[in-house]
């Protein structure tokens, strides 16, 4: 997988500026809060009025800063639990405003249904792939497993809009195609590694509160 692969190479290019931003007294939730607002917003704002490229483009800036903020967790001694709800939250958002901007644009001047609901359908199946993992891990098994995560998702959505607004035409029905088909396996893959992983385990019990 991309995401997991790419990690060594991006703490590499990220370092020297992870070394100031320190310095600076900047924290990993400010990195994280930008860089969510500005994603957001790009795709909003420009994606949603039909900027395709100009928004892929602002989006991607932002979203490195999701690499950035991890980077800097690490180099200030380990992140924390508030950094890691907030990183996860901040991921959804901008998942949301993406994928929902294609299908604002879409669904009006854009004027295109298939669109739409591919649009529709990738970002349903995301939300699936990033919930199935956080479930498993929630009752101790692991579903660190798929073709797509969300960087691959990241790079097909925003790579297929950019290139749309350059005028190249049906790209971002090739990518949110691409894109629907690996998302589904992903779904599949990560409900069979926990139905593996649980091998009919029951579910932890909670402990039982002290008696009066």
């Amino acid at each position: 997988m991309l995401g997991s692969n790419a990690r060594p190479a991006v703490a590499r290019f990220w370092a020297p500026v992870v070394a100031r931003l320190g310095r600076a007294g900047v924290t990993p939730d400010m990195v994280t809060i930008i860089g969510t607002l500005g994603a957001v917003a790009s795709a909003v704002f420009l994606i949603g009025n039909g900027f395709l490229f100009w928004g892929s483009a602002a989006v991607t800036v932002f979203v490195l800063l999701d690499m950035l903020d991890g980077a800097l967790a690490r180099a200030r001694g380990g992140g924390s639990v508030w950094g890691a709800v907030l990183d996860s939250t901040g991921d959804r958002a901008a998942d949301a405003a993406i994928f929902g901007a294609l299908v604002w644009w879409y669904s009006g001047e854009g004027d295109n249904r298939l669109l739409v609901l591919l649009a529709l359908v990738c970002l349903v199946l995301g939300i699936l792939t990033s919930y199935i993992k956080a479930r498993a891990e929630g009752v101790g098994l692991s579903a660190d497993v798929g073709i797509v995560e969300r960087t691959e998702r990241l790079i097909l959505v925003l790579v297929g809009t950019g290139f749309t607004g350059l005028g190249i035409p049906y790209a971002v029905h090739v990518a949110l195609w691409v894109l629907l088909v690996g998302s589904a396996v992903t779904v599949a893959q990560r409900f069979l590694a926990v139905r593996r992983a649980a091998a009919d385990r029951p579910l932890p019990v909670p402990p039982s509160p002290p008696a009066p």
